[in-house]
């Protein structure tokens, strides 16, 4: 099984007949290349191996090899998130993720500097911050922190706070070593924490929560045995099968990382809070942000 989070990368793999009920467009805004794929019937989601929505995939120039995107790219990946928003209401912020584990860490990373303003907006919002949308903002660690499952800790924060919609940032597992650190996805069907490194948990979907829920990532590792599938497919050397073999049982899980994910976690998480929060206050200029998150 060739292992990807990517819808991107799903569709390229049936390219040459895609299943009926999906569909893929392409487009070029600014320097990102933003292709969408939309999986709309149960077929399609089978063949695919994604749930039906729709998957925007945003690719730009690898996040450790450049030191700032430009502001049109942030524009252009802040106008496609708020077109997977309600366009009022409440919003919380998930960052999935162990915040200890490099690859891993993007999500707490970006939360970090993600604007939560639901305690200073309302009818007691003052000093400035009377037209800012509620926002709220939290990464909970993961299982084996806490001793309690992601989901079940978003439920409950999502039954007491009652958000218009959830937001959840996560890292994601790559099929090519070409996408790390150089595509973003958001997806409005939700996300499965863990799925890319087999530690699949409870999904965070509208169907779990009640709410839209609306999921951003970037792919920071790739599956040993897909890289090395990959690698030799070209020279016909070894079917998946046979890779299989060879891996396990001692490779079976193997993840590989860039050696400057360091780098890459940092700058990817800067991008993302700063779409997030431009997707979430409209009102603010880029430059504006990055004053009240610094």
């Amino acid at each position: 099984m060739i292992r990807t989070d990517l819808a991107i990368e799903a569709a390229k793999n049936l390219s040459d007949a895609l299943p009926q009920g999906a569909k893929v467009e392409e487009r070029t805004v600014e320097n990102a290349v933003i292709t969408t794929v939309t999986i709309d019937s149960p077929e399609a989601s089978r063949q695919m191996g994604k749930p039906v929505g729709r998957y925007i995939t945003v690719e730009v120039p690898p996040f450790s090899a450049t030191t700032l995107n430009t502001d049109g790219e942030m524009e252009a990946m802040a106008r496609e998130l708020a077109g997977l928003l309600p366009a009022e209401g409440l919003v919380l912020v998930v960052g999935l993720g162990n915040e200890h584990i490099t690859p891993d860490a993007l999500g707490p990373r970006a939360i970090d500097q993600v604007l939560a303003t639901r305690h200073m907006s309302g009818p007691a919002a003052q000093g400035g911050f009377e037209g800012f949308r509620p926002v709220a903002a939290v990464a909970p660690g993961v299982l084996g922190q806490t001793g309690i499952e992601t989901g079940e800790l978003i439920a409950s924060l999502v039954r007491d706070i009652r958000p218009a919609a959830v937001i959840v940032v996560d890292a994601l597992a790559s099929r090519s070593l070409e996408r790390l650190g150089s595509t973003l996805q958001m997806a409005d069907c939700g996300i499965a924490p863990g799925s890319g490194v087999q530690n699949r948990r409870k999904e965070l979907s509208r169907t779990t929560l009640g709410v839209p829920v609306v999921s951003l990532g970037i792919p920071t590792v790739v599956d040993g045995t897909t890289l090395a599938h990959d690698l030799l497919r070209p020279t016909g050397q070894e079917a998946e099968g046979d890779l299989r073999q060879l891996f396990e049982p001692r490779g079976e899980g193997l993840m590989v990382t860039p050696r400057d994910i360091d780098l890459l976690i940092e700058r990817a998480a800067k991008v993302i809070s700063m779409t997030i929060n431009r997707a979430l206050q409209p009102n603010l200029t880029l430059e504006d942000i990055s004053y009240l998150v610094s």
